[in-house]
C-alpha cells in the first residue's frame, strides 16, 4: 500500500469531502481516503497493483471535481 496526497478542485463543504471519500473508497484497491475542503486535497492510501492514479482521478471527476495526478 502506497499513501499518496492529491490536489482537488470544486470541494466547498462537508457533503463534498464524503462524496468524494466514499467515490473513492469504493475502488478495488483504495484502503483510505481522507479529503480535505480546507487544504483542497485529497490523501489516498490504495494498492498499486490493483489501482492507478489515473483510475482515481477519473473517479474524482466523475464527482464533478478536478484531482490533479
Amino acid at each position: 500500500m502506497e499513501t499518496r496526497l492529491f490536489p482537488v478542485e470544486g470541494m466547498a463543504c462537508p457533503n463534498c469531502k464524503k462524496r468524494l471519500e466514499e467515490a473513492l473508497l469504493r475502488l478495488d484497491g483504495v484502503g483510505e481516503a481522507q479529503a480535505s475542503v480546507e487544504l483542497k486535497q485529497v490523501e489516498v492510501t490504495y494498492d498499486s497493483s490493483r489501482v492507478t492514479p489515473e483510475q482515481i482521478q477519473e473517479t474524482a471527476e466523475d464527482c464533478g471535481y478536478d484531482l490533479s495526478i
